[in-house]
């Protein structure tokens, strides 16, 4: 809801009651200190904000931390339920820096007198607006008396508390949690070592390691890899394309090592003896308190073998389980969009951007020096102008910063009050160093949010020119402290910046105007000729024209492990008309040991492409970055190395021969150079040759991430340019640009600049990886919508790969079309509508000159005509023909 409450209609099933204070503190009670109810119609005390609505509660005279607000929920919770926790808070303006740590805690009374405490959620609050505590618990024993609380603030600080709410994921009762002896109540039955041995206690560590429930939790003993573990065998407890949550209580012991990630893994041995290991959950563990493991799976086939497993930390350090619940996940409930009111497209959040005040509303940060000079661009930069049209010309004013001691220095401004949840801002300004910048400098317009880093554009410059830096953020959780600010020269390197813009962007205006460019660019006039033994009695016959294909490619990574659920399968198959295989070509997938060659995936999915007429990109034949190159190959000499090198090239391209329209040769050149540092410079040119004498039927691209958005000076639009031509410098025969599309936040105007500039060099230019994310699936459609829209609108792009597409199953989170289950969620729905937008229909009568005519996209159609064959009746004709991109109209010719 626009004051970032929460709005009643989601929280039904709030176990909490009088979540609002609706009915005073009724159920409510202050631990050890006192509360009382601000409403609508009492007086507000003194140091309480007038930004923060009313009802609410105030705790005072708080004299420790651990005193707050409490409701005893033991009557409205279950062992094994999974619920969710949020609730709204703030602080009296008493606090020292405006700002204190709230907590969400549990306190669970056992029957042996026992109390533990379960932390659930924390959140930094403020005293000027409402701030969002959020969790996840689940209790795998049922206390004589579970306690809610929220506490935190220092002593004499008072807490404010405006709603909260617990939610019981499924909505129903909870489903019953298929893991053996959770809690290990009878001893280590059903667990097991994986490469190490395991052990049972009630208390490790002198006292000071006991369990969070029940009597006992279990550890592993002597690990000596990171994939040994504690594991239950679950075969036969798992089904098929059944989502199901996983939460697991967790700590490490030993070694020395303070902290280190703890990670659940899926083992799945199939019955034709295939592995797989599945990656659940990942989380940083700590040896000072227990800490939760949450994840989700899905299995696509039927293994004849399942197990769960935890695994992680160095050797030598133990993994320590308290309890863990596996449960079929419950449908999240309906998400709602977003609400942003007066968005003031266009208008520019920062304060005296053209200086006319001097430098007022700026600081340095650091111990820089700021002033201003004269002389900067008088014009937008370009990337801005497309968003705002007609403008005022900026003022010809910059800052100038002086004694920078560190990269990180520069001029900065506060914007916080001045965002908008949900909103995507782009940003723009005139940079430019001083000409004694002894090489390259690389410059970054940066936020700073809460304390995190967000990247809002970044430029490399070389010379002492001014340059544009362009970018976009998005905001979609609450914070308390926004800083925008100029970084990134060597220390010493003085820096100007110019005409600073950071405004929101009209998303549904851009729409109306690409709309328009692309049915200057993807549609032709078509005229219809049509003939009959009778031609006279044509003039005026009905025609129905429904285009059922359209031949821009639009395709979708896929995996091994999909072709096991013929839901995916099925959604694939209908939406997409081209696809890569996510890891199945790489090399470290075909010969992950030395003469160990594994084609059988690659093959079982070039099969189901084959049989549905999908066409294919090989991704890819080799990898510049070291991390994705099998030991043994970076174990290699450079003889072997290159002897290796020759080996999968010849391999792969006689295997497939004709089969992928595409390859990928050397991914990610503009981020790594594992082959390039062993080989020399000649062997990526040499790879494009080889490649091309093999199979000289596929295009070879050159493929790269960070290309379209304007956050990385490494991969600048520009920087991939000089890449391209140097490759074709050498002979490399480069015949398409691979422009990943990995990005956050998407504007237009952005991602138009990047694909303009690499346009020139006349190749075709395609997004083989597109992904967008947002936790809201409203915003995650717009962004995708954005992407698809530039993309189509644009001549050069002459397809778009989608990197997955059904949750669980991508790489990043919260960028799926399809939830685990099947169900399509905002950004699919968004998909498949602008896939039949666009499709072409067309309908009237044929004209005295036999014809039709109407402008369509390129593609498959059918046409339906209505033929009087005798003096009473009438036959429906259909006929099917293709629109070809070309110029001009395209005059097809139909005997009915």
């Amino acid at each position: 809801s626009p004051n970032n409450e929460p709005m009643d209609s989601h929280y039904s099933n709030n176990i909490i009651i009088n979540h609002d204070f609706s009915g005073g503190l009724h159920l409510w009670h202050p631990n050890s200190c006192e509360a009382f109810l601000v409403s609508q119609e009492t007086t507000r005390p003194k140091g309480l904000s007038d930004n923060l609505s009313a009802p609410f509660a105030v705790i005072t005279k708080r004299k420790q931390q651990w005193q707050g607000l409490e409701q005893d929920i033991t009557d409205r919770v279950s062992p094994f339920s999974v619920y969710n926790i949020c609730a709204f808070v703030g602080i009296s303006s008493g606090a020292s820096g405006n700002q204190e740590h709230v907590l969400a805690t549990l306190k669970l009374e056992f029957e042996d007198n026992s109390v533990r405490y379960l932390f659930i959620g924390r959140t930094c609050a403020s005293t000027e607006h409402w701030e969002k505590v959020e969790g996840t618990f689940s209790l795998s024993a049922m206390p004589r008396r579970v306690v809610f609380y929220v506490e935190g603030p220092s002593p004499g600080v008072d807490l404010l508390v405006k709603s909260v709410v617990i939610s019981c994921i499924s909505f129903s009762q909870c489903e019953e949690n298929i893991i053996q002896n959770p809690r290990f109540d009878d001893g280590l039955n059903n667990w097991s070592g994986r490469g190490c041995k395991i052990a049972l206690h009630d208390t490790m560590s002198d006292g000071n390691i006991l369990p969070v429930s029940g009597k006992f939790f279990g550890s592993t003993e002597n690990r000596t890899d990171y994939w040994n573990g504690i594991q239950q065998d679950i075969t036969g407890q798992v089904k098929r394309k059944l989502a199901y949550d996983f939460i697991a209580t967790v700590r490490i012991f030993g070694n020395n090592i303070s902290a280190a990630n703890v990670k659940a893994t899926l083992y799945i041995q199939t019955a034709d003896l295939r592995e797989q290991y599945i990656g659940v959950a990942s989380v940083q563990a700590t040896d000072k308190d227990w800490v939760q493991l949450k994840g989700k799976f899905l299995v696509n086939g039927s293994p004849s073998r399942a197990v769960i497993f935890l695994e992680g930390p160095p050797p030598g350090t133990d993994i320590l389980l308290d309890n863990l619940v596996v449960k079929h996940a419950a449908k999240a409930p309906p998400a709602s969009p977003p609400v942003v009111e007066n968005a003031a497209f266009g208008v520019n959040v920062i304060a005296n951007s053209n200086l006319n005040d001097g430098t007022n509303g700026w600081f340095p940060l650091g111990n820089c020096n700021l002033s201003v000079g004269n002389g900067s661009p008088h014009i937008l930069p370009p990337m801005a102008k497309d968003s705002l049209g007609a403008h005022e010309p900026l003022s010809g004013s910059y800052i100038l910063v002086t004694n920078r001691t560190q990269t990180w220095m520069g001029p900065a401004q506060m914007i916080t009050e001045k965002l908008k949840l949900y909103l995507t801002y782009q940003v723009s300004a005139w940079i430019r160093v001083a000409n004694h910048a002894s090489k390259p400098q690389n410059i970054n317009i940066a936020l700073g949010v809460d304390g995190q880093w967000v990247n809002g554009g970044q430029i490399e410059s070389s010379d002492d020119k001014w340059h544009e830096v362009g970018g976009s953020f998005r905001i979609e959780k609450q914070p308390t402290k926004v800083m925008v600010y100029v970084q990134g020269p060597e220390a010493g390197v003085d820096l100007m910046v110019a005409g600073l813009q950071i405004f929101p962007v009209d998303r549904r205006a851009r729409f109306r105007q690409l709309k328009k460019e692309t049915d200057l660019i993807r549609k032709r006039d078509v005229i219809l000729k049509f003939s009959s033994s009778d031609s006279a009695t044509l003039v005026g016959t009905s025609v129905k024209i429904r285009q059922i294909q359209n031949t821009f490619p639009f395709g979708t990574c896929i995996n091994r492990s999909n072709i096991d659920n013929e839901d995916i399968v099925d959604f694939f198959t209908k939406n997409f008309n081209w696809s890569v295989f996510e890891n199945e070509l790489k090399w470290y997938w075909t010969e992950p040991q030395k003469g160990n060659l594994n084609y059988k995936d690659a093959d079982d999915l070039l099969n189901l492409c084959a049989n549905h007429n999908i066409q294919l990109r090989g991704h890819c034949i080799f990898w510049e970055a070291e991390s994705s190159v099998q030991s043994w190959i970076r174990n290699l000499n450079k003889d072997d190395l290159t002897s290796a090198v020759e080996n999968r090239l010849a391999g792969l391209l006689a295997r497939y021969n004709g089969k992928f329209k595409h390859y990928d040769v050397n991914n990610e050149m503009l981020h790594g150079s594992f082959y390039q540092d062993r080989l020399g410079k000649d062997i990526r040119a040499h790879m494009f040759k080889t490649a091309y004498q093999l199979d000289p039927t596929a295009t070879l691209f050159v493929n790269d991430y960070n290309i379209e958005d304007g956050c990385d000076a490494r991969s600048s639009p520009e920087k991939y340019i000089e890449h391209i031509l140097d490759l074709r410098a050498q002979g490399g025969p480069v015949g398409g640009i691979g422009v990943q599309g990995h990005i956050n936040s998407p504007v237009g105007p952005v991602v138009r600049s990047a694909l303009d500039k690499l346009g020139v060099l006349g190749l075709p230019i395609w997004f083989t990886e597109l992904d967008v994310a947002s936790d809201n699936e409203f915003v995650r459609a717009d962004d995708l919508e954005v992407m698809l829209r530039e993309s189509f609108a644009h001549p050069a792009v002459e397809g778009v790969v989608l990197w997955g597409f059904w949750e669980l199953f991508m790489s990043r989170d919260n960028a799926y079309l399809v939830n685990a289950e099947g169900d399509l969620n905002e950004a699919g729905k968004r998909y498949v509508a602008l896939k039949q937008e666009w499709l072409s229909r067309a309908r009237g009568r044929i004209d005295e000159q036999g014809k039709f005519g109407f402008r369509g996209f390129y593609g498959v159609y059918e046409v339906e005509v209505e033929v009087a064959n005798d003096v009473s009746k009438e036959k429906m004709v259909k006929a099917s023909f293709v629109v070809d991109k070309g110029e001009g109209p395209i005059v097809i010719s139909i005997n009915l």
